[in-house]
Order: structure tokens, then C-alpha cells, then sequence
């Protein structure tokens, strides 16, 4: 059976998840993977301020349709949840 769940401590993720396989470990002296959520977070926040940017200029121009301009907002709207999800893990605990 698996053993109780728990909240995770960053020792937990430093140390490695149970029932984690890399099958790479060792081979070639390569270094364990890690997650690079500060990466991630950059370049969400390049997207969104791309994107809401973008969007709004856009629609600033009467003469363009609008469906454009409001695919780059739902956009940007996408990377603010990216953004609050990266920050949590990274409350969390988790490296990267």
C-alpha cells in the first residue's frame, strides 16, 4: 500500500518523490533533472504582458476586427493562471 498522503517539504522534493524512476540516473555522470519553474515563470510573464499588450493594442485600431485582439486577452488570461500555479509550487516548496 502507499503511505499516507502528507503535505510535501521542500527536503521531500530535494531528496526525490516515492516511486520516482530516472532511467538516466548515473549513467554517463548526468546530473539528476530539475524543474525550472523560475524558467517557466519568466517566460509567463513575458506572455502576458505580450499578449495583453498585444491584445489591447489591437483593439485600439477601429479598423481591424476584433477577434484577434480578444484571442490575445484569453491569452493573457491563460498566463495569469500559469503565473498563479508557478507561484504556488514555488511556495510550496518545490526546486526549480
Amino acid at each position: 500500500m502507499s503511505e499516507p498522503r502528507r503535505r510535501r517539504s521542500r527536503a521531500d522534493y530535494e531528496r526525490g518523490l516515492p516511486d520516482h524512476h530516472d532511467p538516466t540516473a548515473g549513467f554517463g555522470g548526468a546530473a539528476p533533472a530539475r524543474s525550472a519553474l523560475t524558467l517557466r515563470l519568466v517566460l509567463a510573464v513575458f506572455g502576458l504582458v505580450v499578449c495583453v499588450g498585444g491584445g489591447l493594442g489591437w483593439l485600439a485600431v477601429d479598423e481591424l476586427p476584433a477577434w484577434p485582439g480578444i484571442a490575445l486577452l484569453v491569452l493573457g488570461a491563460v498566463a495569469v493562471v500559469d503565473i498563479a500555479v508557478i507561484l504556488r509550487r514555488k511556495a510550496r516548496g518545490e526546486p526549480g
